[in-house]
């Protein structure tokens, strides 16, 4: 429970109960990302305090609600954590990351870094008993890059330039070389740098080269704008990373550049998820824990809150 920003304490609750179309499940591990940070240090408070952080979750069926069909108990699962109502125009159309219904877990509605958590079971998605722990808590941000790449229309056999190696841009990286694409990485952080490489990705350039497409994950204060003055002419510019800072750009900028821009935000229910959830059926030559570089269990959740910020890579927490 986050008690005050930057204070976490274990703490024990009464036990959830999942009601009509609804899923208990006990959570196995929980994935850590920029957006869980941003609660912890109170830059983005929540609805209340205490408050359950954490939105990357994987986990086994405990108990099914009424209705529920299609999944059972002891069934390994994990969990889509944006909860669009799937009735409002933008969700019949498919865009169901701009549904302004939208439940997002971990910011909005409790999160999943508990042992157990309750979701509706349209939002539970069964997956490989086989699959390893670090490559679950990675589905999640893992939808959100390959989102990003789909919303681009970048094909394969061309180069871009990716921002950030975070654990957003680490997956990111991932994605696109996967899709055939040479990926050029900018990162200050030489052991974040390094884990791109070894995902495929190949430093950027100090300057000269220009890209094609931009993908902008660290949402760090004049990075876009940075990787903007890389950018092609006629070049498309992808958004991920989150930041309320000021963009330090004019529509000139944009418009003798041609620039295509693309906000990207999460993914679009069911398509994007189901694709991540059947590649894990597919052999992989870098499979999705290749960007994990730290798990903490439970009672150490304080260091994997203050690891996360610098990590090299993924930082998970271990709820077995």
């Amino acid at each position: 429970m986050l008690t005050e920003p930057g204070v976490l304490s274990v703490t024990s609750v009464p036990d959830p109960e999942c009601g009509t179309g609804e899923v208990l499940i006990r959570m196995r591990g929980t994935g850590l990302c920029g957006s869980d940070l941003a609660v912890y240090a109170g830059q983005r408070p929540p609805p209340r305090r205490p408050w359950i952080l954490g939105h990357e979750g994987a986990g086994r069926v405990a108990a099914i609600g009424a209705g529920v069909e299609g999944l059972t108990v002891g069934q390994d699962v994990v969990v889509e954590p944006d909860y669009c109502c799937l009735a409002c125009p933008p969700c019949r159309q498919g865009r169901t990351s701009a549904c302004a219904g939208r439940a997002a877990v971990g910011l909005t509605v409790p999160g999943l870094l508990s042992e157990y958590a309750v979701a509706p079971a349209r939002f539970v998605w069964p997956v490989p008993p086989d699959v390893p722990l670090e490559d679950l808590v990675c589905v999640e941000p893992a939808t959100v890059a390959w989102a990003a790449l789909r919303r681009s229309g970048i094909a394969p056999g061309l180069t871009c330039l990716v921002t950030g190696a975070g654990s957003q841009g680490l997956l990111l990286c991932r994605a696109l070389v996967e899709h055939g694409v040479t990926v050029h990485v900018q990162e200050p952080n030489a052991a974040r740098l390094d884990r791109a490489c070894s995902l495929g990705a190949r430093p950027a350039p100090p300057d000269g080269e220009t890209y094609p497409y931009l993908f902008e994950t660290s949402g760090a204060p004049g990075a876009f704008e940075q990787g903007l003055r890389r950018l092609a002419p006629h070049g498309t510019a992808v958004l991920i990373g989150l930041s309320t800072a000021r963009l330090d750009l004019s529509p000139r900028d944009l418009v003798a550049g041609q620039v295509t821009l693309i906000g990207s935000m999460v993914y679009d229910h069911p398509g994007d998820f189901a694709r991540t959830v059947a590649a894990l059926r597919t052999p992989s030559a870098t499979p999705l824990g290749a960007v994990v570089s730290d798990g903490y269990p439970l009672d150490d959740v304080d260091a994997a809150f203050t690891a996360a910020a610098t990590a090299s890579g993924k930082v998970w927490v271990d709820l077995g």
